[in-house]
């Protein structure tokens, strides 16, 4: 038998698993919100500073995949955090080029960008994130 299981469960483990049963319970409260949205939005919207929301979000894209590339190359155990990180903002940013864009050369730029860089980025950084600590590709 393992020293943990032996010493019983680990401090905060408690207050880990009530977190995340908080967490499942707020997931199925926002179901029924997912409705109301889907009924009510309209079709198109007018978005105030939407240049400051793209550059941010590119931004933040850039200062992740510096950090993560850093941090993996220096081999920091920290790595899979800034990976994980970086893989939902390039998701992120992959579905809303393409479903915000305007039928024509605007989508087919939005598409051929999701999957010639974005999405194969955030495959890249799920694979860092996820890879096993010392193991070898």
């Amino acid at each position: 038998m393992s020293k943990r299981a032996e010493d019983g469960p680990e401090p905060g483990s408690r207050l880990v698993g009530r977190a995340g049963w908080l967490l499942v319970v707020c997931g199925f409260v926002l179901l029924p919100w997912l409705y109301v949205l889907a009924t009510g939005l309209p079709d198109t919207a007018t978005a105030a500073h939407w240049p400051v929301a793209w550059v941010g979000l590119d931004a933040l894209e850039a200062v992740g995949l510096i950090a993560t590339g850093v941090l993996a190359a220096r081999g920091d155990r920290r790595h899979p955090l800034a990976a994980t990180a970086v893989a939902t903002l390039l998701v992120i940013d992959a579905w809303f080029d393409t479903t915000t864009a305007a039928a024509g050369s605007d989508l087919a730029t939005a598409a051929a960008m999701a999957l010639c860089a974005e999405l194969p980025l955030a495959a890249l950084c799920a694979w860092l994130a996820v890879r096993a600590p010392g193991q070898r590709a």
